[in-house]
């Protein structure tokens, strides 16, 4: 094989675009407005939330397109907290984001796809699990093959998504027929408001995962701004006008009593069919985000094989596919056995979102810190890009994270004990992999 020191610059704006969206534009948008509208009692509440959680993840952006911009580097977050905090934290997020994060993830991606699969053909007491264990196999073949079937994929994926979401726009803003569902007066809390934004904000997750491929967009310093914005722009358009439409026609107790309001809306249109069509742009929406987390995911574990003795079997890069295999190898073995852990527990989906929600905003909290210490650790270093509002906005960032880090521990179940073991894992794996340098560096000698 032939196998390159780095990552080439082949992903255009377009591509990055593609990947980002399809990763953030999954199945909560199908999923979580009805959550959302059971916790506020007007439209205009209903849809500054959503406005709220797009301008958080649009700041959210503006801090990341800082760090990607300053320092390009296909290890992403990792690299950040490497320079930042230096090699212990950062080998302890790349070694969550292997073990609990993206892996995490994608199984739990794969449980969303094997339980509407399932719905329509049915492979037995462990449907669910068989699917999700093929989804990831087949995508992570694909992205085997080289980078440029996997974002050829992605953007097949994108455009399907896109269209079977304009089609939903259009029947609620002008086809369906408005439901007469009489107004409940409910007395809504504060806390309910903070539980709602908690919904948005999943629902808005997945932009950060541009910086994983910082290393292989085109002038990466001016069009990984372009990337994100652009990102984050589509995507809140998305779902403030999707709310829109399902507003029109179920108002906010129609939304709220519902289970599934995109299906409840077809199906008032179209009976079985517009179900039918639903759940088939729920596996899209699935498959694109799968796609995106097996593409950015494996990065990180190439980013650590470069860095590690122990693991540089994955930090090699193969040049004529563009792509790290060994590390999507490493990373769909991972996802495999997570899927088994999953297949043992009454909900695989509910396990693996409490698996890796802790984990996960401890280290965006620490990312977000990483600006005001690389600003200060690193005040000449060519900023291309710079976060407007310093510090006002990565303080906001912070904050978010914060607050999300904190819901996450305080509603999660014991499989967010099990991530964070896991997390603790990783420090004796670090300890070994000192020793072995020393030892390499006595030999030497």
């Amino acid at each position: 094989m032939d196998f390159v020191s780095k990552p080439k610059q082949t992903l255009s704006v377009v591509d990055g675009v593609s990947i980002i969206v399809g990763m953030v534009v999954g199945v909560g948008i199908f999923k979580t407005p009805s959550i959302v509208a059971s916790s506020v009692n007007s439209k205009e509440t209903l849809i500054l939330l959503w406005l709220l959680g797009g301008v958080a993840s649009f700041i959210g952006a503006l801090c990341y397109a800082e760090l990607a911009s300053a320092h390009p580097h296909a290890g992403g977050d990792y690299h950040y907290l490497q320079k930042a905090f230096g090699n212990i934290p950062s080998f302890l997020y790349a070694w969550a984001r292997i073990t609990v994060i993206q892996t995490g993830s994608i199984a739990m991606v794969g449980f969303i796809i094997g339980d509407y699969a399932s719905g329509m053909i049915s492979l037995g007491p462990y449907s669910a699990s068989l699917y999700a264990a093929f989804s990831i196999i087949l995508l992570t073949s694909v992205n085997i093959a080289g980078i440029k079937q996997g974002k050829w994929t992605q953007k097949m994926f994108v455009v399907l998504i896109m269209i079977g979401l304009f089609i939903v726009m259009v029947i609620g803003f002008f086809i369906g027929a408005p439901q007469e569902v009489g107004r409940t007066e409910r007395i809504i809390s504060k806390t309910a408001w903070g539980k709602a934004m908690i919904f948005v904000l999943l629902t808005y997750g997945g932009w950060n995962e541009a910086s994983f491929l910082s290393a292989e967009v085109r002038s990466v310093r001016r069009n990984m701004v372009r990337v994100l914005i652009y990102s984050i722009g589509i995507v809140m358009l998305i779902y403030l006008l999707i709310n829109m439409a399902l507003l029109r026609i179920l108002g906010v107790s129609g939304m709220a009593a519902s289970g599934a309001v995109m299906a409840d809306l077809m199906y008032n249109t179209f009976g079985l069919q517009g179900t039918r069509f639903i759940s088939l742009l729920i596996l899209l929406a699935a498959l694109s985000t799968l796609n995106a987390a097996i593409i950015t995911g494996a990065r990180t574990s190439y980013a650590l094989g470069r860095d590690y003795s122990l693991l540089n079997i994955f930090g090699r890069w193969e040049g004529k596919r563009n792509t790290p295999v060994n590390a999507l190898l490493l990373q769909g073995c991972i996802a495999l056995l997570l899927v088994i852990l999953g297949a043992g527990t009454r909900d695989g989906f509910v396990t693996m979102v409490e698996y890796t929600a802790p984990v996960f905003w401890l280290f965006s909290l620490m990312v977000g810190t990483s600006i005001f210490i690389l600003r200060y650790k690193k005040p000449v270093v060519s900023r291309p890009f710079s976060v407007h509002f310093y510090p006002l906005t990565p303080f906001f960032f912070c904050s978010v994270c914060a607050f999300m880090l904190y819901s996450s521990l305080m509603y999660t179940g014991r499989g967010s004990l099990i991530g964070i073991g896991v997390l603790i894992t990783g420090i004796p794996f670090m300890i070994i992999n000192r020793m072995c340098i020393k030892d390499e560096t006595k030999e030497l000698k």
